[in-house]
């Protein structure tokens, strides 16, 4: 029998029993899947776009409104203007899956210790030039292989591995926005909780209909400078505040990540704005997590980011007041910890995607019941 036949004929067990998956093992599974026909993209109706005269369309889905003529693709190539309707090409086509710890997402404060079902297509809105998953995020559809999953197939997929939760993950979900949403009241009604890894490049109407949809959001916050998000993401940094703003005030659980690179949003003024910002319009309850940078796709100049920088921009969000801070990508640090802002005490104890213990009880510090906000059960 052919590869393609096999794999055809085998279905989502073949996918899902791939090498480290059954092992749950928190690498990002690369070797992708060749599946289908030759065409493997999709052909499916976007949401949030304008029709203009002369088969043009506006896409009002993130904060770039990419005019397109007819055949013409949105910055994230993977949505098509044909003959002026606007199409997503990647509706159920998965390019990467694995179960993953929740905790490598990274979300502390969300059902600790429970395994994600983690799917991502290709395409991204941004291009950022440390991106750890640019072969598959900075690609069209066609120059990956991608596996046919419905919304139905990835939630009997979670049910199948026990997975309480389905990450969007790996590239930018807003880009498979319809794929999504679609997949999450598919989730919902089988009591399966659904989480968004995302950049927050999105518009507020859309925002505002995912959040109806999903249970946790986590937003990498790349800077706190429009210069540097005009440099290093080419992108817009106050969309993406206006859109952490809009999920902290909904039942959405939040956690913001801050990647940590040397020399170019590690300042210590930015850093305590940023924290400032956060205090301000969140609160001081949303975990804030600092990761280490490594050098990636264009940035490969830069060393990882020192321990002292890590640690440096981490005293600083305490001393601003922010309760839960972490320091991420540094297996082992104490930093991966978290604290009961009242007793000071663990509370949840870390090493690396693993939990070693846990002092909750009702969500409440077992050991002076200060209520600790997350979504534990």
């Amino acid at each position: 029998m052919k590869r393609r036949q096999f794999f055809k004929t085998a279905g989502g067990a073949t996918l899902l029993t791939g090498a480290g998956l059954m092992n749950k093992t928190p690498t990002l599974l690369m070797d992708l899947y060749a599946f289908g026909e030759e065409a493997n993209i999709s052909k499916v109706e976007a949401r949030y776009y304008k029709k203009h005269p002369d088969r043009e369309i506006e896409c009002l889905l993130c904060p770039r409104y990419c005019k397109l003529g007819d055949k013409e693709r949105g910055y994230c190539g993977v949505r098509e203007n044909i003959g002026g309707t606007y199409y997503t090409l990647v509706y159920g086509k998965v390019c990467a899956i694995h179960v993953d710890p929740i905790e490598k997402k990274p979300l502390f404060h969300y059902l600790p210790k429970s395994s994600a079902l983690s799917i991502a297509t290709a395409g991204c809105n941004v291009n950022c030039k440390f991106c750890q998953n640019w072969e598959i995020s900075q690609v069209r559809a066609e120059q990956v292989y991608n596996y046919d999953l419905p919304p139905h197939s990835v939630v009997e997929n979670a049910q199948k591995y026990d997975c309480p939760v389905i990450a969007y993950t790996y590239t930018e979900p807003v880009v498979f926005y319809e794929y999504m949403y679609d997949t999450s009241i598919e989730a919902r009604k089988k009591g399966i909780r659904n989480v968004v890894i995302t950049g927050g490049y999105i518009n507020p109407e859309p925002l505002e209909e995912l959040i109806k949809v999903v249970d946790g959001i986590k937003v990498d916050l790349k800077a706190f400078s429009q210069e540097f998000y005009t440099s290093y993401v080419k992108g817009k940094l106050k969309p993406v505040l206006e859109a952490i703003k809009i999920i902290s005030k909904s039942n959405v659980w939040l956690e913001i990540v801050y990647l940590v690179i040397p020399t170019l949003n590690d300042g210590t003024e930015k850093i305590r704005e940023m924290c400032q910002w956060i205090l301000k319009e969140i609160g001081p309850d949303v975990p804030l997590h600092f990761a280490r940078f490594h050098p990636m796709y264009l940035v490969k100049n830069l060393p990882p980011t020192p321990l002292s920088t890590l640690e440096r921009v981490y005293k600083i969000a305490q001393k601003e007041g922010l309760h839960y801070v972490y320091i991420g990508n540094v297996p082992g640090h104490r930093a991966e910890n978290t604290y009961c802002p009242q007793c000071k005490k663990i509370i949840i104890q870390r090493s690396g995607y693993q939990i070693k213990n846990i002092n909750l009880t009702g969500g409440r510090c077992k050991f002076c019941n200060n209520l600790i906000p997350g979504i534990w059960s």
